[in-house]
């Protein structure tokens, strides 16, 4: 692997050859929270932006991972791309995006996406399946064929990297690791055993 002095740039040159061959979701990304108590949890979500700040992505503010975002600011992501059998691994702690980047965004979005998110009630218990799509119906109805504001509750994150790690498979498991630290200089690398 060819070691890069910006993580950033070689991020963005990983994810292009992903675009060229993931079959679903080159962005996919776990992202991993955990509570004030330290009990973690893990779900997928998409990564929408990445510049020299970090890695953003958006979700319902009142979900279980926002709640947990609030209490603890600290998470991990990874993005493991099967076809080219590499990963890349990112720790460090969120910051919420400002509205006009979260309305920019929302307004990107598919109307219905825009729509589904007003209906959710994010990780909240639901009767039925039916209970969801009455939710959609009304909304729909609501906003007719009029601009969909992005609602309150609705908002991004901006996840600034702490470390950054590139993991490449190779034969005989002797894969290649490189990792990035932030440091008061800039960005330090490392390689790491397999």
């Amino acid at each position: 692997m060819t070691q890069s002095p910006n993580p950033i740039s070689l991020f963005h040159d990983w994810m292009a050859e992903a675009e060229k061959s993931e079959p679903n979701d080159p962005n996919a990304m776990s992202l991993a929270t955990a509570t004030k108590d330290g009990v973690p949890s893990v779900r997928m979500v998409l990564l929408k932006g990445v510049d020299e700040r970090g890695f953003v992505f958006y979700t319902n503010l009142n979900s279980r991972k926002a709640g947990e975002l609030a209490e603890n600011s600290n998470v991990g992501l990874c993005l493991h791309w099967k076809s080219l059998r590499k990963q890349v691994r990112v720790e460090g702690a969120v910051e919420r995006v400002s509205d006009e980047e979260a309305d920019a965004y929302f307004q990107s979005r598919a109307r219905v996406s825009r729509i589904g998110a007003w209906a959710s009630r994010q990780s909240q218990e639901m009767e039925g399946r039916f209970e969801l799509e009455k939710r959609v119906a009304e909304y729909t109805a609501k906003f007719g064929v009029g601009e969909i504001p992005r609602p309150d509750f609705w908002g991004g994150f901006l996840v600034r990297p702490r470390a950054i790690e590139f993991w490449s498979d190779q034969k005989f498991r002797l894969h290649d690791r490189i990792v990035y630290k932030m440091t008061d200089e800039g960005w330090q690398t490392t390689r790491l055993f397999p």
